[in-house]
């Protein structure tokens, strides 16, 4: 794609997300149906209808590209762009009323014929929080923006002055491994928060609120956006693959306090 291209292609992917944060704050406060519900994880039928409308608009302005999203994937995934979603991130903050979940996408391009994720590369990402009418996007080698106002991670130097979010994993096994982290982070660092959303955090950090996000098992649509946006920020965002289907362990960072972390995985 071109400049140009993906400059539609980013406003595209901004309609997309305002749709679906419409939708979101109409039934914030609404009776939701589950489709399907775990000990630490609720799939909500709003999770499809949010996907099936991005996926439409999105298809509608760039009918041959694919889409890889929580609520599956479609379209030709030989492609050589995709866009990654999230159409509800944060859906237990939202199934319980809480505001403070976000609609995540994002524009890969295919640097070679395989068509792993290692192959993949983030062109363009949009994090809109609908809640707070808030918007952060990004273009690849250029700045970070919250709605349309340039934005830079924080400056802090020390963990005992930092605000470290941690998310945690669904999975009882993960859920314990992430523990000691939590554990350590909270003797060294000024506040640990768990927020319940993974792309807001990442906007977190890439507007200075936060300092760093750490999750041990994530998945690919969860951070594809807020990656891109941490680094255009002038943060440091590191993924490390794990078993499963699109499974990351993952750091972002203001890129100063990053070895302070003590994150080895």
């Amino acid at each position: 794609m071109n400049a140009n291209e993906l400059k539609q292609a980013l406003a595209a992917a901004v309609a997309a997300a305002q749709a679906a944060g419409q939708v979101m704050r109409r039934n914030l406060n609404a009776p939701k149906k589950i489709n399907e519900e775990s000990l630490h994880d609720i799939k909500l039928e709003l999770d499809v209808r949010c996907q099936k409308l991005i996926q439409r608009k999105l298809h509608r302005a760039f009918p041959k590209i694919s889409l890889l999203g929580e609520e599956g994937e479609s379209g030709n995934v030989t492609t050589e762009y995709r866009w990654v979603v999230d159409p509800i991130d944060g859906t237990v903050n939202f199934a319980h009323g809480i505001p403070h979940a976000c609609v995540s996408i994002a524009l890969q391009g295919r640097s070679t014929d395989a068509h792993s994720d290692a192959d993949y590369s983030t062109l363009i990402g949009v994090i809109l929080d609908p809640f707070t009418n808030e918007l952060w996007t990004a273009m690849r080698n250029g700045p970070a923006r919250l709605n349309g106002r340039i934005i830079r991670v924080s400056q802090r130097k020390d963990l005992g002055h930092s605000v470290i979010s941690i998310g945690f994993s669904k999975s009882k096994l993960n859920l314990e491994r992430s523990l000691p982290l939590l554990c350590s982070l909270s003797r060294r660092a000024r506040k640990v928060r768990i927020m319940g959303s993974a792309a807001l955090a990442l906007a977190y950090v890439a507007t200075g609120r936060l300092d760093a996000f750490i999750e041990r098992r994530i998945s690919l649509w969860d951070v594809a956006a807020g990656g891109l946006i941490v680094q255009c920020a002038g943060g440091n965002f590191r993924m490390k693959p794990l078993r499963g289907y699109h499974r990351y362990a993952m750091v972002a960072t203001n890129g100063v306090i990053g070895r302070q972390l003590r994150v080895n995985w």
